[in-house]
């Protein structure tokens, strides 16, 4: 039988397997943020729903941040002793 890693993995052993300092990086329209961030959260940013803007995740999916360039995105992994992908 053929491991199902989505489902027979601990989210810890999951983004164990890319190190736990392993996170990527990919563009995200800014409708997707809009859509699932509460209202108070996102007070005083002007989003246009089509924007493209670039999400930091762990290796389980996690959303960590979201830049509003792929070079800042990258920087702020750096920052944080993170070692940043790119995913297109």
């Amino acid at each position: 039988m053929t491991p199902n890693f989505a489902t027979d993995l601990s989210l810890e052993a999951f983004a164990a397997l890319g190190g736990p300092d392993l996170v990527y990086v990919r563009p995200i329209k800014a409708a997707e943020i809009l859509a699932s961030t509460p209202n108070g959260q996102i007070e005083g940013f002007e989003l246009q729903p089509d924007q493209v803007l670039y999400a930091v995740h762990r290796a389980n999916g996690e959303r960590l941040a979201v830049l509003t360039d792929k070079d800042t995105a990258m920087a702020a992994a750096l920052a944080h002793e993170l070692a940043p992908v790119s995913v297109h």
